[in-house]
């Protein structure tokens, strides 16, 4: 597979970042050396290690390396792990990681219509609120483009207001609030579908 680099531009940086803890990220394709600290950011950042199901952590953790092996292993032609690499620090830590692959649509009036999809955005607690995801969304949708795309989508929980500012912040907006019997039931939060138009200037930040 070649290699994927992307170096963000100085615009790209997130503006909430805290100006004592600026880093500069690289942003790369994922290889299997990734594939423990990859596990890792995402168990912290979508399960918790504590509480009731705190036993089931290291199951849950091992449960997202051997699925991320799996397609490292076993590619789709349009699919790619990314990760976000602190280049300030002399061995290079992974701040964060996201994952862009293409999905058909489930609508009967659009069966052939395949678009990107971004998914497991995630990043370590120690790089939170410094660019990094910012840095791995400008990533993706530039990979997007190069493959031929113009919009790209995803799905946040509708109680997830950290997320949905950040997406909203660039450029993402609202195409379907989902639900089921579940949400109601269980009253568990809904699915929001996001969408983003990419334009050139989308993608430099200008």
């Amino acid at each position: 597979m070649k290699p994927w680099f992307f170096h963000p531009s100085p615009q790209q940086r997130d503006t909430s970042t805290n100006s004592s803890a600026s880093c500069h990220f690289e942003v790369r394709a994922a290889t299997s050396v990734d594939l423990q600290g990859i596990s890792q950011i995402i168990a912290d950042s979508f399960h918790s290690p504590n509480g009731f199901w705190g036993w089931a952590f290291p199951l849950l953790r091992l449960g997202i390396h051997e699925d991320l092996r799996h397609r490292l292993t076993s590619p789709a032609p349009h699919h790619l792990c990314l990760v976000a690499v602190d280049k300030n620090s002399t061995i290079d830590y992974l701040a964060g990681t996201v994952e862009l692959g293409v999905r058909f649509s489930d609508s009967w009036a659009q069966a052939a219509k395949s678009f990107p999809y971004l998914s497991n955005l995630a990043v370590h607690p120690n790089y939170r609120r410094q660019g990094a995801a910012s840095d791995l969304l400008a990533g993706c949708e530039k990979l997007a483009q190069e493959w031929g795309f113009q919009d790209i989508y995803l799905h946040v929980l509708e109680n997830n207001y950290q997320a949905r500012q950040l997406y909203f912040k660039h450029g993402y907006r609202v195409h379907k609030v989902e639900g089921n019997l579940n949400t109601v039931i269980f009253r568990r939060a809904r699915q929001i579908l996001l969408h983003k138009h990419l334009t050139t200037d989308a993608i430099s930040g200008a």
